[in-house]
């Protein structure tokens, strides 16, 4: 396995189309046939699909895993740092995905599929391309651990939590499952078609592992149609004595067509369970649905942050994005101040009292912010000429995989690395992981820093027009004022718009040194030798700018 890139930028997983190859081939071998039994496949891995990148053929992991239908990818990487609802179905619809679904997905269960009233019980129909992506908690840091079951090709789950105390007795329901985070789309063939035969479904079933003798294990559905948790079921589960694993088997029979329901949460599944020493546990109410129905569950926005958006799609469309912005920031307002050279002042825009014509005012304010930037001739051609620097030339320099490593630079496109015995070929490494960097600085440094430096050059001609408008008037005009009209004037004499912009100038650079400083510990470089553009170019324009606009 070769060496991967320093963080940040190894946010993303990389595969190799030599590494699907083999993943499709691993999963290929359980596809024979086994007496006709159907194969559980459950894959484990670091990376969530959100954060694994594109193969040089442009393949994705998901594509394999959609192929071979699998039950369930437990993954790592973000844990329960964002959320505890880390989790997400997949399916392969028969349309054509919208182009929005390559990027986003606002749901949990977005591209369910919707069964028909008149299911297909032929063999053809029986492969289903779908999965569920399930996040882990960690244990280093979380403490938190997770059982995984596979009863009858039904796979459930629970999360034990150790920082609540370590637990004596921990259950796991096999079946009916939980129809928000484990229902899939064949669960809803098979109870139309009874694939997996009457027995499967005859009996409600739980694991029970103990420290302790148990002394009885019950099972209470809960009917929610009436506004609260109404008990409908209540009996007494039973033992399998012919387990041989460190947990026990406990089922009951019931009539699980007394349960068929369109609503997918309408009935909720509790297990009780008691031991010698008198101590009782209960599980987590879940929703369950015979019919095989999904509960939808939504997402916060954190969660859909990091499990909703495709960021490996997303980092180019959105580079792009803000670039034009920034290159319509910078050139729109040069050319409007030389054809419309009479429509952007300061006199011009200053509103006079017409509402109906507000919203023009507020526009072309916005406006005129930036054709004062471009007057400011010196100011707006270095901001220009370091945005080309961005886009041309490389960004910094530094060590990407060990300190002892080769020193190369990075580009938005990625750091540039000679591929292993290939001669003097190079690729672009850490695409899209770069994005971190990145987007950032165009983010949070050079968009918010051309925004405070218009702003300054528009008050330093707003406050040019106000002195020389009161230069001509009479000391003893001054007397003669209002009180609104004197605070008026202290205020444009104090020039506290100029002080609270030269604050926010101090809030980028904050945040533009404490981005250096963790790109210095990460790559083992020297800001003076390896990036001394993007290290010093903002603050010493911001300076810069600073002393420009203070004259009249």
């Amino acid at each position: 396995m070769e060496a991967g890139l320093r963080g940040p930028t190894n946010l993303f997983g990389h595969p190799t189309d030599e590494q699907l190859i083999e993943l499709d081939q691993a999963l290929s071998q359980w596809d024979t046939d086994f007496n006709k039994a159907p194969v559980t496949k459950i894959a484990f891995g670091h990376f969530p699909m959100s954060f694994s990148a594109f193969t040089e053929s442009g393949k994705s992991i998901k594509d394999v895993f959609l192929k071979h239908s699998l039950a369930a990818y437990l993954c790592g990487h973000l844990h329960t740092r964002f959320g505890k609802n880390l989790k997400r179905y997949y399916h392969r619809t028969v349309q054509e995905p919208s182009l929005s679904e390559h990027y986003y997905q606002f749901n949990m269960h977005q591209g369910y599929a919707i069964q028909s009233n008149k299911e297909n019980c032929s063999e053809e129909a029986a492969h289903i391309e779908e999965f569920w992506e399930w996040e882990m908690g960690d244990w280093r840091k979380s403490r938190s651990m997770r059982i995984l079951a596979v009863d009858d090709g039904y796979v459930s789950y629970t999360d034990i939590d150790f920082r609540l105390g370590s637990k004596s007795i921990i259950i796991l329901p096999t079946f009916p499952i939980d129809s928000r985070f484990m229902q899939r789309s064949f669960a809803s063939r098979d109870f139309k078609c009874h694939i997996m035969g009457a027995s499967t479904f005859d009996t409600v079933r739980t694991l029970v592992f103990s420290k302790y003798e148990i002394v009885s294990v019950s099972v209470k559905i809960y009917d929610s149609r009436p506004g609260t948790l109404e008990v409908v079921f209540d009996s007494e589960m039973k033992r399998v004595d012919s387990n041989e694993t460190r947990g026990h088997m406990y089922l009951v029979p019931w009539n699980w067509k007394a349960f068929e329901d369109p609503s997918p949460n309408r009935y909720w599944l509790q297990i009780e369970v008691m031991d010698i020493t008198g101590d009782t546990s209960v599980s987590q109410l879940r929703p369950f649905s015979v019919n095989g129905f999904s509960t939808r569950v939504s997402w916060t926005w954190k969660e859909f942050f990091v499990m909703g958006i495709q960021w490996a799609s997303v980092y180019h469309p959105a580079l792009w994005c803000i670039l034009s912005l920034v290159f319509s920031l910078l050139l729109v307002p040069q050319v409007s101040a030389v054809v419309f050279k009479d429509h952007f002042t300061y006199k011009y825009l200053c509103p006079k009292g017409n509402q109906q014509t507000l919203l023009k005012y507020l526009v072309g304010g916005f406006v005129w912010l930036f054709v004062e930037l471009a007057r400011v001739v010196l100011i707006w051609f270095l901001l220009l000429a370091y945005v080309i620097y961005l886009v041309v030339l490389p960004w910094l320099f530094g060590h990407p995989i060990t300190e002892d490593g080769n020193l190369t630079y990075m580009t938005y496109k990625g750091w540039i690395l000679k591929r292993p015995n290939s001669g003097s070929e190079v690729v672009h490494a850490g695409t899209p992981d770069v994005m971190v960097i990145v987007l950032p600085h165009f983010c949070f440094v050079l968009l918010p820093t051309i925004v405070i430096l218009a702003a300054m050059a528009a008050e330093r001609t707003a406050y040019r027009e106000h002195y020389l408008s009161r230069s001509g008037k009479k000391k003893d005009d001054y007397h003669e004022k209002s009180r609104k009209q004197i605070e008026h004037e202290i205020f444009w004499n104090g020039r506290w718009i100029r002080k609270f912009l030269c604050l926010l100038c101090l809030v980028v650079l904050w945040k533009h040194w404490k981005h250096c400083r963790a790109l210095v510990k990460a790559y083992a470089m020297n800001p003076l030798l390896h990036s001394p553009v993007y290290f010093f170019y903002i603050p010493a324009l911001i300076l810069f700018a600073i002393y420009k606009t203070s004259s009249i």
